[in-house]
């Protein structure tokens, strides 16, 4: 999911248009706006085509909720900028969706160009049921199977660019619990699945197509 995602990144990547000048570009539908931000001491992000009249709520404390109806593709979520190799995930969610739904950690990093997912709970739609499974790891109570995609997309500037796409599906979906990210990025590495300079990572819910609800409070494991 997330195309536009994709080409957004690449553009604000190999050219000079700003942030602002494509968030005013996708603001015109209804619902909230596009945007990013620190609020609280988290790194927020929010995304949407306009398709779905999405609307994202930042709170106190790590706390943030989203609606929205079906008809497009939207993400958001909190978290940290800059990301880190390491990082304990602390979250408790709940998610109520009628269709095509993801919660997971999610984030980017650059040289190589990765968008990554650890999906811990899911709608309808079971990404593994496309994509041939490459491994597994056993980490946080239970087993996640690992996937991997490569994109060759056009960029502005430099023609080609590479988007490589990683994913690591727990088989016992849950809504809360504890994420430990560098025990996940040891096992992509293990299966060739090299990940680069981090830029951030959220707690995130995305919606494709479908309608939902969704309440996520993200910290740190402090212990």
């Amino acid at each position: 999911m997330i195309n536009l995602v994709w080409t957004l990144i690449l553009i604000l990547t190999y050219s000079r248009i700003t942030f602002a000048t494509l968030l005013g570009a996708l603001s015109t539908q209804g619902g909230t706006p596009p945007s990013e931000g620190v609020h609280d001491g988290f790194y927020y992000y929010w995304w949407t085509d306009g398709g779905a009249n999405g609307t994202y709520t930042n709170k106190a404390d790590g706390q943030f909720s989203i609606e929205w109806g079906t008809g497009g593709n939207l993400l958001g979520g909190k978290g940290w900028r800059p990301g880190t190799p390491n990082r304990i995930i602390n979250y408790s969610a709940t998610l109520a969706t009628t269709g095509n739904s993801y919660l997971s950690v999610y984030g980017w990093t650059q040289s190589p160009l990765v968008e990554y997912y650890v999906l811990d709970n899911y709608g309808t739609y079971n990404p593994t049921s496309a994509t041939t499974i490459r491994g597994n790891i056993t980490v946080d109570g239970s087993v996640y199977d690992i996937l991997a995609n490569t994109r060759v997309l056009m960029t502005p500037i430099n023609g080609t660019g590479i988007l490589r796409q990683y994913w690591s599906v727990r088989r016992d979906r849950r809504s809360s619990g504890s994420v430990n990210l560098g025990a996940h990025f040891r096992a992509w590495e293990e299966l060739g699945m090299k990940v680069g300079t981090h830029t951030w990572q959220i707690v995130a819910c995305e919606g494709y197509f479908s309608t939902g609800t969704c309440n996520v409070t993200v910290a740190l494991d402090n212990s």
